[in-house]
């Protein structure tokens, strides 16, 4: 069974969105984009709340028409229109594109999930990740850290009753500044 992989970029302070929800403060500059490219093309499948897969959808659809967009953007784009994608939404009617509507128990549905889908699963948003950390079923996460401070916001992890232990697996830095942590969450609890 393949793990599953909670990735985000994330402000030195620890927020993944300022308190109005904006991500124009990340550094996503080429080089990112083409490691997020080879990480989502890695994945067998992408697992979004509503929020994260509204905003999503609502710029890579149609991303290649984008006269600004660079090739690692356009490629971007190929690689997330391709990509299973579930999304957990109790208040969305319908999803577009290569989506599957996803409701009930978020630990019985992942288990479907990776049934139907047996390599490494990419969770992305805070709010359903929180759902799968406090259920223990998040195996590694994936920081992408940026030189910023938000000052507050929506943070990357949820409030948690105990500590959770982990092992880095991985670490590097880009150009931008941006650094990436990689920590498997496979070990025993603290």
């Amino acid at each position: 069974m393949g793990h599953l992989v909670y990735t985000m970029n994330v402000s030195l302070d620890g927020f993944i969105e300022t308190p109005d929800h904006g991500l124009d403060w990340a550094r996503v500059d080429d080089e990112l984009h083409t490691w997020f490219n080879e990480h989502t093309y890695s994945m067998a499948a992408s697992l979004y709340g509503r929020r994260m897969y509204e905003v999503m959808n609502a710029y890579w659809p149609t991303s290649e028409s984008d006269p600004d967009a660079t090739e690692p953007m356009r490629e971007y784009g190929r690689i997330w229109r391709s990509m299973p994608k579930f999304v957990f939404s109790t208040s969305l009617e319908q999803v577009e594109g290569n989506s599957q509507l996803v409701v009930g128990d978020v630990a019985d549905r992942l288990a479907e999930i990776r049934r139907a889908h047996p390599g490494d699963l990419e969770v992305s948003g805070p709010t359903l990740a929180s759902a799968f950390i406090a259920r223990g079923l998040v195996d590694e996460y994936c920081l992408l850290v940026h030189p910023v401070i938000l000052g507050g916001g929506t943070p990357y992890l949820p409030p948690l009753p105990r500590p959770l232990s982990l092992d880095l697996r991985e670490t590097s830095g880009f150009g931008s500044g941006v650094v990436l942590l990689r920590y498997d969450a496979r070990v025993s609890r603290v």
